[in-house]
């Protein structure tokens, strides 16, 4: 048997929840939920699908006050950690993470005051809960913009390293990071880069990646490619698509490098003028699994 060549990058480890980010915690997935989030039924139904399809980790948009309250009640009826998506108002910061939060992704650098900071720190500190500093080549500072030009893995980098800056200097260091391009080859520069520098988690992901298929092989060459190297903490595939099936790829992924396994792995021989019956034909799903060959070798299970 082949050994298993990936040697993860040495990390830091911090806690989400009741699930371990980095160190030798298992790469965990997670998804994002697309409901309204003060639709307190429909998030939850929606989070429930996604634990079901095996999420380690959700998170959920909290724009406004009124969306905190609702994430107050979603998190009393869900058991999965959340994280709160949080921009620029440190007040919903506060607020989440005494409702429950169990994350916060926040951009320091972008909400304000030095003094705002340290009370969005003070109450993470406080509940004992973490924070991820998330960074977008579409939305790179404008001083960055001007000076790179475009989008680089430097650029990223830089402002990432800003925001990591002022949570070093408050002592703060339970927190991920992530660098995400909607280009391939830009996203896998930016978290080289980035992991060259910081012993910190790392979320990976491609942002805008796009719809299920495109969006499915974009993220499975970045990621794939980047966790091949050891890099990468936890992960977030970003399509246009249902958030469960985010969940499944994230998965499979995983699988397919041997670094998670998480349910079956199916083994079928493709379709061609060589077989004898149809590959693809549908089996009631109760049935058990059987093992078929035919006449050239071929070796493959059906349902």
């Amino acid at each position: 048997m082949i050994e298993n060549p990936i040697k993860r990058r040495p990390t830091r480890k911090i806690r989400v929840g009741s699930v371990y980010v980095g160190g030798d915690a298992p790469i965990s997935v997670q998804s994002m939920t697309n409901t309204e989030t003060c639709d307190v039924d429909a998030t939850v139904a929606q989070i429930e699908r996604c634990v079901d399809a095996g999420a380690d980790i959700m998170r959920v948009s909290v724009p406004s006050m009124e969306a905190a309250e609702a994430f107050g009640a979603i998190r009393k009826r869900v058991s999965v950690p959340l994280v709160a998506d949080i921009h620029f108002d440190h007040r919903i910061a506060l607020a989440v993470a005494d409702y429950g939060a169990d994350c916060l992704r926040i951009n320091p650098g972008n909400i304000g005051s030095d003094q705002k900071v340290r009370e969005v720190v003070a109450a993470a500190r406080h509940h004992g809960i973490s924070m991820r500093i998330g960074v977008n080549a579409g939305s790179l500072e404008k001083d960055l913009q001007k000076k790179y030009g475009e989008p680089t893995g430097g650029a990223l980098l830089e402002s990432a390293l800003r925001h990591i800056d002022i949570l070093d200097r408050l002592n703060f260091h339970e927190f991920k990071v992530s660098v995400k391009a909607s280009n391939v080859f830009l996203t896998m520069d930016a978290y080289r880069l980035l992991s060259k520098q910081i012993d910190n988690p790392l979320h990976l992901g491609v942002t805008e990646a796009g719809i299920y298929r495109t969006g499915t092989v974009k993220s499975a060459i970045a990621l794939g490619g980047l966790l091949m190297e050891g890099i990468g903490d936890t992960m977030r595939i970003s399509l246009a698509a249902e958030p469960e099936d985010e969940i499944k790829i994230g998965f499979d992924i995983l699988k397919s490098l041997g670094l998670r396994s998480n349910g079956i792995n199916f083994i079928a021989c493709p379709s061609c003028s060589r077989q004898e019956f149809n590959v693809m034909c549908k089996r009631s799903v109760g049935r058990a699994f059987r093992r078929y060959s035919y006449t050239n070798g071929c070796v493959g299970y059906w349902l």
